[in-house]
């Protein structure tokens, strides 16, 4: 199972960000993370990366986390192992070189994935993430609208989907931000929540400690 959600007694929140299409709106984004003192994680595809290089090292040079979202933004679900290995390597290839970025983190296209995918992410040392909260706004919702689908259910530990390039996502930043932190959240990258060992996944993709315990 990829990362969905993790169980945390902490009062976080991981803001994710996938970059895939443009990047007209990067720079409000940016200004708007920076404003609310917000360090989040970007998933980018290489060839957003390699169309758009100046935005991408805006994002890193403004400390954002930075993920793989794959080279092309295939199905990955439909590739064999050594397709599915080349997509991170060449996106993470470009991601380092454009950016300098150290990649750790992996979010297949689309939120497909099958037991190839997490294993080609898993032996080329990568930790698939998903998303516990999706916004939609994608689909042109207003920020009041993508407001309405958190408010009730957002939680410690949940990872919520955004992308950039949409219709309302970089004018509804402030607002949504503002609105977790008003509910008692801190807003962080997945680096902050996840843990790096000891840990186990259950079937509801939620991450959980696993105590070790000296006899």
């Amino acid at each position: 199972m990829p990362i969905y959600k993790v169980d945390t007694k902490e009062n976080n929140v991981a803001l994710t960000m996938n970059c895939a299409w443009n990047d007209s709106d990067i720079d409000s984004i940016l200004q708007t993370l920076d404003q609310n003192n917000c360090k989040i994680t970007f998933f980018m595809v290489g060839d957003w990366v390699k169309k758009y290089p100046e935005s991408a090292r805006k994002i890193k040079e403004a400390g954002h986390e930075i993920g793989t979202h794959s080279n092309t933004h295939p199905h990955v679900k439909d590739l064999d192992y050594e397709k599915n290995a080349l997509e991170l390597s060449e996106s993470v290839k470009i991601i380092r070189e454009t950016t300098g970025a150290e990649v750790k983190l992996y979010r297949p296209p689309y939120g497909e994935y099958n037991d190839m995918v997490i294993k080609v992410a898993n032996e080329n040392g990568y930790i698939p993430i998903q998303w516990s909260l999706d916004t939609l706004d994608y689909t042109k919702l207003t920020g009041e609208q993508m407001w309405n689908r958190l408010k009730n259910k957002i939680s410690t530990g949940d990872i919520i989907l955004m992308h950039n390039g949409t219709e309302h996502t970089a004018d509804s930043l402030d607002m949504i931000i503002k609105n977790i932190k008003n509910k008692g959240f801190n807003v962080v990258r997945v680096s902050d929540i996840i843990y790096k060992e000891d840990y186990v996944i259950d079937v509801n993709g939620v991450q959980k400690r696993v105590e070790k315990w000296c006899i």
